[in-house]
């Protein structure tokens, strides 16, 4: 390929996400050298440049993560006690929510989450063996029979670099480097003759993806007015109604994930509501949408550092349904990705004018944009809040009967005698592309393993996030924070064992006793194998 001939590495990490920063960690830990490409100009994904506040299980303060992850929780706390004036009370709390959000214990700033992720890696690039890539794009590899011989990425010049290394990673947000490599890989629902899957159609629907959403975060200034310009097609927007959907898409009542009855929602910036459950086992926490995703709560901090709360607004309503941005032309693509956009400022008007208010009144123009909580100018995340990837065909497939409780019961999820990781979360799918409402399964308590990290055929590439070896229907419970994470430093510890090793993945995988040492090495490294005795939910 013609480009820059950049210099080798040990293992090249594509996709700077959750799963690429973990992967990069665990090989850099081994001695590896290392390449991470990040489209934007932020590390961590979903938690940050996607804004997305920390989908947890509800035992994620005690057990189930990877040091490392617990390492990323506590440096992001730290990170509030050493800059934030926080409350005495606030400080002292050793399971510090600066948000005091319901949908995790640990509700925070996505720029708080870069910043500490840019720190865990900082020593690294000192070093040298780190080498940090962003705007940066897989655009073609060369492949020479079952291996990639090299990939090229694009900056934001326009220049093309090309790179070699033993092993690949693909930690992007879509799975990119599947088709560029030749992977062979799926997409949307499988078939339940395909997968046995409970929950699966009769025919596979290749298109029928879960609705991506572009995040956005606000404040609430009372008496002021930040009404932004009405969007061009919020006419559209405003009578925007999916078939099973309670009323139009834009406003406060839509099905409750679980059972799908119509609920309608409460919004109203800083009303008192009382204590914050912060626990998805007990209260998905979605009923109090200011409360919800809310990554600064002002009680928090010393009386008037805030002048008001910040809440990020992820909610069904800015799931946007009109097709996938997956195997469709880079115009289609586009096109889905701005009307997504156009929907979240549609929503972001409707809530500033026509939302209705316990006073009887309609709309809240004190309502601002902080595109600050991004860095961005436009008020919304630096890029989409993506739910599904393209998906490898794995040695190992995680099926819904794996794991579901309905399926398991007591018994547990099945136990993957090759595991890497641990993680928990519902199978929640939200409405599709495909004309799906939401699908809502209770899980148990899973394992993730290793055959669901590697492809069938090709030898040097590792999945390194939410294109693991899931169906349509795991990846509901797979896509979440600390699962991507495990599944990232997983891939990066297995890269970088094989280049210290001489060994190629397939035959770690294969050979018990080389899977029981690398298996021992991360048990080393903090990664959980197994879990405890607890009932899922």
């Amino acid at each position: 390929m013609a480009g820059i001939k950049a210099g080798e590495f040990d293992v090249v990490v594509a996709g700077g996400g959750l799963g690429g920063v973990a992967a990069a960690l665990a090989a850099l830990r081994r001695g590896a050298r290392v390449l991470v490409t990040e489209e934007t100009d932020w590390l961590g994904g979903q938690l940050t440049a996607q804004g997305v506040p920390p989908d947890e299980h509800a035992w994620i303060e005690r057990f189930g993560a990877t040091r490392s992850y617990r390492a990323l929780r506590d440096g992001i706390r730290d990170h509030y006690r050493r800059w934030y004036p926080l409350t005495d009370a606030a400080r002292r709390a050793p399971d510090l929510n600066p948000g005091l959000g319901r949908v995790s214990r640990l509700c925070h700033e996505p720029r708080v989450a870069a910043d500490v992720l840019a720190g865990f890696l900082a020593p690294h690039i000192a070093s040298g063996r780190l080498t940090v890539w962003y705007r940066h794009r897989p655009v073609a590899t060369e492949v020479d029979g079952d291996r990639i011989s090299s990939v090229a990425f694009e900056g934001p010049d326009g220049t093309i670099r090309v790179v070699s290394a033993p092993y690949v990673l693909d930690a992007t947000e879509l799975g990119d480097l599947l088709p560029l490599a030749g992977v062979e890989h799926v997409t949307g629902f499988e078939s339940g003759a395909e997968t046995g899957e409970p929950s699966a159609p009769a025919e596979a629907q290749p298109s029928n993806m879960q609705a991506v959403s572009w995040v956005f975060a606000v404040e609430h200034r009372d008496g002021e007015d930040h009404t932004i310009d009405k969007p061009e097609r919020y006419a559209f927007w405003r009578e925007y109604r999916p078939d099973y959907w309670p009323g139009p898409l834009l406003g406060l009542t839509a099905p409750d994930p679980r059972t799908l009855e119509p609920v309608t929602r409460s919004f109203v910036p800083h009303a008192a509501t009382g204590p914050v459950v912060a626990d998805q086992s007990l209260d998905p926490g979605d009923k109090d949408l200011w409360l919800f995703r809310r990554v600064l709560a002002r009680e928090n901090f010393t009386p008037g550092f805030l002048d008001s709360d910040v809440t990020i607004v992820n909610w069904p309503m800015i799931d946007y349904l009109e097709g996938p941005i997956i195997g469709v032309s880079e115009e289609e693509k586009k096109r889905h990705l701005d009307g997504a956009r156009e929907l979240a400022m549609s929503m972001m008007y409707w809530l500033q004018t026509e939302a209705p208010r316990p006073d009887g009144g309609t709309g809240w123009p004190g309502l601002r944009l902080r595109g600050d909580i991004f860095g961005t100018d436009d008020g919304l995340a630096k890029a989409p809040y993506i739910r599904e990837s393209r998906r490898i065909k794995a040695r190992r497939t995680v099926l819904e009967q794996d794991l579901s409780l309905a399926v398991r019961g007591e018994h547990g999820a099945l136990a993957y005698p090759d595991s890497v990781g641990v993680g928990m979360y519902r199978i929640d799918l939200h409405p599709s592309t495909g004309g799906d409402n939401y699908i809502d399964v209770a899980s148990c308590p899973f394992q993730i393993p290793l055959g669901a990290l590697l492809p069938q055929r090709v030898e040097n590439v590792l999945a390194a996030g939410k294109n693991i070896g899931t169906t349509h229907i795991t990846n509901g419970c797979y896509r979440l924070h600390p699962v991507e994470w495990n599944i990232g430093e997983a891939a990066g510890a297995l890269a970088a064992h094989c280049v210290a090793n001489g060994r190629t993945p397939a035959q770690v995988h294969e050979d018990p006793a080389l899977l029981a040492e690398f298996q021992r090495e991360l048990a080393a490294d903090g990664v959980e194998l197994a879990w405890p005795v607890v009932r899922g939910y």
